[in-house]
């Protein structure tokens, strides 16, 4: 499924009009190369000036305000990143190493540092859970966090059923399934009332 989340995660940034470079096109089939969990550089064309700092968990709402960046992308659908999973995944933190981070920062030039973003499936729902998780990430290095259900929501509501998204497979596919009602807007499902189930003894006593 990576190439599957790698092509959300490009689309997200460039419906939020990010200019995106993909770190590199092969695989290496020798050795492990130091930078080689890098996927995307990120670079906003006109930023804007942030009114305060940004919060760890980010929006679409915050990104007009983020220059650059370097995002690296774990697409473990099935998991929630926990404290106790990061534990056990050391290798998430790898592309923030002074040495590999340097060597990918070089890429913006001198103009600035960029960002290190992670994007995840999603973190825990519990507040101290989530709590525990946050302050990991931040202690090895991460500055910002998206989750994939943030990303999948922009792109669902972005994409029109009266466009042909042809150069895109992604968009596409979801407009497609809008087309066929596989999506609908969540507002509206929200205060659907479900039907009433009879209770047992009064649908006995209606049979007889």
């Amino acid at each position: 499924m990576p190439a599957v989340s790698e092509t959300i995660v490009r689309e997200y940034f460039e419906l939020n009009e990010f200019l995106v470079r993909e770190h590199r096109k092969y695989i290496s089939q020798t050795h492990r190369e130091e930078d080689d969990d890098i996927d995307f550089f990120v670079l906003n064309p006109h930023p804007q000036k942030p009114d305060g700092a940004l919060p760890f968990v980010l929006g679409s709402a915050d990104l007009p305000v983020i220059e650059r960046a370097i995002v690296v992308v774990k697409g473990w659908h099935t998991e929630t990143f926990s404290s106790s999973v990061l534990a056990r995944a050391p290798e998430i933190f790898r592309f923030v190493e002074p040495k590999v981070f340097q060597q990918a920062a070089r890429v913006f030039g001198e103009d600035g540092t960029p960002l290190k973003i992670l994007v995840v499936p999603a973190l825990p729902q519990a507040a101290e859970a989530r709590e525990e998780s946050i302050a990991l990430l931040r202690s090895k290095g991460i500055d910002a966090v998206i989750p994939f259900r943030t990303m999948l929501a922009d792109l669902i509501s972005a994409t029109q059923v009266n466009r042909n998204y042809q150069k895109s497979d992604l968009l596409q596919t979801i407009r497609i399934l809008k087309n066929y009602d596989f999506m609908r807007e969540p507002q509206l499902e929200l205060f659907k009332t479900k039907p009433k189930r009879k209770a047992p003894g009064k649908a006995l006593k209606a049979e007889a």
